[in-house]
């Protein structure tokens, strides 16, 4: 049976049976369709998908389950920042996301695209960022698309992390149902508020030249308001939520001797201070958001791991952590 967003998308021409390969060709009626497939390695598949709303192609990278004798659901996987267009900033790059999905009956859906954006629907085209309408290609274009070329189940979970993972719960707040489950990793959920709304411009303007008031109008207006999940806590009633985030003080990955250092000092200074200062505002985004599900009663795994800087490793390991939360959620 399909999942409640599933049910509500649009129909799917070109669907095929369940194979390993994804399909190519599936068109989807508003004018989406699987533009390309090409085979990288193992279960791993490079796919080019277009989207209708923002009139672009869209880089996916796609992991196909261990066994796909039957449909399987899948997993949505985001970038942060920079929407993981540079390998510096990609799950598949920085992470063992590939060999630890290897032996799992699960697809997994990872974009290459979309950074500086909040994978959020702008109101207005951005001279630097262009047009984007993230919300309506993640949850109207892109899931029958993906649930016809790879012959999924129709159940689906999403996940992100730093400017993602505050993306995923409004994801999933504005569309009740459709996730299995979130994991939001080293989050800031409270958008709209002082330290919110600075954490958001220093993502979209500081680095990547955009312009806020193109993504949700005036600073503490409107469409601010309706993209705070903290403000619209009460709309994740009844989807699983799983958070995690560190403390912002050094942790163990945070010295000379790791290899993601590799003995730069000023890359192990950037890490601390920088890194460090900016875990320490998802420690505090995580306490209130956590602490304003409570008092409404919902439900959510939270997890504040300790010493952990705003980096990599830490969300290898809160994949790791979180995969029996997500797979519960999709009856794996």
């Amino acid at each position: 049976m399909v999942g409640a967003g599933s049910a509500a998308a649009q129909p799917i021409s070109g669907a095929a049976a369940v194979s390993s390969a994804p399909t190519s060709g599936v068109v989807g009626a508003d004018g989406s369709s699987v533009v390309s497939v090409n085979h990288v390695e193992g279960q791993r598949y490079d796919v080019v998908v277009r989207s209708a709303a923002m009139d672009r192609t869209v880089d996916l990278q796609v992991l196909r389950p261990a066994d796909t004798s039957v449909p399987r659901p899948t997993y949505y996987l985001l970038n942060g920042a920079s929407g993981g267009e540079d390998p510096s900033s990609n799950w598949p790059d920085q992470t063992d996301v590939v060999p630890f999905f290897a032996d799992k009956n699960v697809n997994v859906v990872i974009p290459r695209a979309g950074a500086f954006s909040y994978y959020t629907d702008w109101l207005a085209d951005d001279p630097e960022l262009g047009r984007n309408k993230w919300e309506t290609f993640l949850t109207s274009e892109l899931p029958p698309l993906m649930n016809a070329a790879l012959g999924t189940d129709g159940r689906q979970a999403v996940g992100g992390i730093s400017m993602a993972a505050s993306a995923v719960l409004m994801l999933a707040a504005n569309a009740p149902g459709f996730y299995s489950s979130v994991t939001s990793f080293s989050g800031c959920a409270n958008t709209s508020d002082d330290l919110g709304a600075a954490f958001v411009k220093l993502v979209v303007e500081a680095r990547g030249g955009g312009d806020t008031d193109n993504m949700w109008g005036p600073t503490g207006g409107p469409g601010w308001i309706a993209n705070d999940a903290l403000l619209n806590a009460d709309k994740l009633r009844g989807t699983p939520l799983y958070l995690s985030t560190g403390s912002g003080l050094p942790g163990f990955d945070d010295t000379l001797t790791s290899a993601r250092i590799g003995g730069d000092v000023a890359a192990l200074v950037n890490r601390v201070i920088v890194g460090g200062g900016i875990e320490s505002i998802t420690d505090h985004c995580t306490r209130v958001f956590a602490g304003r599900l409570a008092e409404l009663g919902i439900p959510a795994t939270v997890d504040f791991r300790g010493p952990a800087t705003h980096s990599w490793a830490y969300w290898q390991e809160d994949l790791h952590k979180s995969w029996p939360f997500t797979a519960a959620s999709l009856g794996l």
